[in-house]
């Protein structure tokens, strides 16, 4: 089993009208996505699975897991999240991108 799971996101709540294009929307939406994760064990009940990512990738040990494990987190997230963005018009790429950042 692996050190970090969530579930993957569900379809986007695009409000629709004219406020934001969808991609981006999607977008904004993934990066604040909350979720049950789980860590080494541990539940983060609905928390924002991004930012707890980028947390992970920066101090793996502060977890209890590998860098090895935060980064399958991180391609799990890509995987899931940039299927979902993918669906709204984005790519992946925007996901990959906010990693870097």
């Amino acid at each position: 089993m692996p050190a970090v799971t969530f579930p993957a996101p569900r379809r986007i709540p695009y409000p629709g009208g004219c406020v934001l294009e969808p991609a981006p929307y999607a977008l904004d939406y993934l990066l604040k996505w909350p979720a049950d994760v789980t860590v080494a064990g541990q539940l983060h009940p609905n928390t924002p699975v991004f930012p707890l990512l980028r947390d992970l990738l920066a101090d793996p040990a502060k977890y209890g897991v590998t860098p090895a494990d935060a980064e399958a987190a991180r391609s799990l997230f890509l995987n899931v999240a940039g299927q979902a963005l993918e669906q709204e018009g984005g790519q992946r790429a925007w996901l990959e991108r906010e990693f870097a950042r």
